[in-house]
């Protein structure tokens, strides 16, 4: 569904940014934009068996610091909770999986530059699956 919101539109170039990045990097994409009630889950990719979740920031300056500061303890509970539902609703309860932030800056027009944050924060911070 197109929108004329500019923010809307910024973030969706910025997923498009960073999925290409991971593709490019050899991660297949298992989901984009998977919505529920709790909330959404950017991207899940898969890594060398490892199941990611990405978490997408668009940011158009650096005036609010790097990928390590985009994602804060509110949203990293929020984020593993969402995994945690993923997981369960796939009987994936086997499977090792991790969370990563891609942090695109500047403007989808002049190509941005990208920070891939691996392994970004560990669940075991969040509590247990």
């Amino acid at each position: 569904m197109a929108t004329s919101d500019p923010r809307h539109q910024f973030g969706q170039a910025s997923e498009m940014q960073a999925e290409q990045f991971l593709r490019a990097k050899g991660y297949r994409i298992l989901d984009r934009n998977v919505r529920t009630p709790l909330g959404e889950l950017d991207l899940v990719a898969e890594d060398q068996g490892v199941v990611v979740f990405v978490e997408v920031k668009g940011r158009t300056t650096a005036a609010f610091g790097g990928a390590l500061l985009a994602v804060n303890h509110r949203k990293r509970v929020k984020l593993t909770k969402l995994a945690a539902q993923y997981l369960a609703q796939r009987h994936w309860s086997d499977k090792a999986c991790r969370f990563d932030v891609v942090l695109v800056q500047g403007r989808p027009s002049d190509q941005g530059r990208i920070e891939h944050l691996q392994n970004a924060f560990d669940v075991g911070e969040q509590g247990r699956f």
